[in-house]
């Protein structure tokens, strides 16, 4: 499946989730343009993916995970994992 696509069900599946309205994001975007992310039409930028999430009430990087999760058909353990594993490869705020 196509990354917009499976961000876009992502996005629409915590939204019906949490019993909200398109409407419910004019804060953070327009109905027509959260339309179009939830058919896969537009990506949105990491600005986009961080005022979606806060107005879910969800980490921006659930919503993400969640997308790879539809995308790739990847266990989320699996996923889980892989990111555990990549970001202990890395120094994080004050481990430098």
């Amino acid at each position: 499946m196509e990354l917009k696509r499976s961000f876009g069900q992502a996005l629409r599946a915590f939204r019906i989730s949490r019993h909200l309205t398109q409407e419910d994001f004019s804060h953070v975007s327009s109905r027509t343009y959260l339309s179009s992310l939830e058919r896969g039409l537009k990506s949105p930028t990491l600005e986009k993916v961080e005022g979606l999430a806060s107005a879910i009430g969800v980490h921006p990087v659930t919503l993400l995970a969640s997308s790879y999760l539809l995308d790739r058909e990847v266990s989320m353990d699996d996923l889980l994992a892989r990111v555990r594993s990549e970001l202990s490869e890395i120094p994080l705020k004050d481990e430098r």
